[in-house]
């Protein structure tokens, strides 16, 4: 069992590129992955989301990487056109202003679009660099995502440790239930009829009262859902979406032995199952 929530951070700092990769996970319906990169970076997106895509199943997940470097080539170009047009609006401004002094080169060149800087980008030499402490901030993030996800799987079983306890209960007292409706069908009979009470009109009455009330199955299919819960959580390394579907069956056939039940330890059985299948459906919206 994996859980959805995590933290990893790498970073490497070498001659010429220093860079980080930090990766965040939340609980989520589905699979969503947040790269947050440098713009220039944007091209990388895709693979990081391929590697990311390739460690989670659920969940959203948010990628930083951060990255700088030294020494990076630079490309300068003059737009002589531009500095042309900026000498000549200042000079004729100078001279509707009565201002005679000369106009410097580092003005000029400091104004918009006169140099033309580019840094000289390798796509290729950039993910070299970022690929390793990707993958080590990933292998860090998924163990421990799956540390977290073991001690959920642990609190998990001991709920379903309870449910299992609480349906022994249930099991043993359905006998009962059959006396229940008896006994409650004789004392009927009893105020209306007095000592005439008919034993074959109370076995049909039982019988009929029986066929509504009886929790045979709903015990039955209750274990079965139990034992697959169980299968599932130990073949299945992400189970999160078939437990909870399994869940919701628990749920209804516990929500059925307690509506049929007239037995008061039976009907206490059942508010332990609830309140410990509340905790595992709650456990279970942190993992995949």
């Amino acid at each position: 069992m994996i859980s959805m929530t995590g933290f990893a951070f790498r970073e490497k700092q070498g001659e010429d590129i220093s860079l980080s990769v930090e990766i965040r996970g939340y609980n989520n319906r589905f699979l969503e992955i947040f790269v947050n990169s440098p713009s220039w970076l944007s091209s990388l997106e895709p693979k990081i989301r391929e590697h990311i895509a390739g460690v989670c199943g659920r969940g959203k997940v948010e990628v930083f990487v951060r990255l700088r470097e030294s020494n990076t080539p630079v490309k300068v170009s003059v737009n002589t056109e531009a500095a042309r047009a900026y000498h000549a609006a200042i000079g004729d401004l100078a001279v509707s202003l009565g201002i005679n002094e000369p106009l410097s080169l580092s003005v000029l060149i400091g104004m918009e679009g006169v140099l033309d800087i580019e840094k000289s980008r390798d796509d290729e030499r950039y993910w070299l660099a970022i690929e390793p402490v990707l993958k080590e901030a990933a292998a860090a993030f998924e163990a421990e995502r799956e540390r977290e996800g073991k001690h959920t799987e642990e609190d998990i079983l001991r709920s379903i440790g309870i449910i299992e306890a609480a349906l022994k209960t249930v099991a043993s007292r359905a006998p009962d239930l059959e006396i229940a409706i008896r006994e409650n069908i004789k004392k009927r009979f009893a105020e209306m009829l007095g000592d005439q009470i008919d034993e074959n009109r109370i076995l049909a009455e039982t019988a009929v009262l029986l066929v509504k009330h009886t929790i045979a199955e709903e015990i039955s299919r209750l274990s079965a859902h139990i034992g697959e819960f169980r299968t599932e959580t130990a073949n299945n390394p992400r189970p999160g979406k078939k437990l909870d579907f399994l869940c919701q069956e628990i749920n209804r056939e516990i929500n059925t032995i307690g509506s049929k039940s007239a037995v008061l330890e039976v009907s206490r059985a059942v508010v332990e199952m609830k309140e410990a299948l509340e905790n595992v459906r709650e456990q279970l919206r942190n993992v995949e």
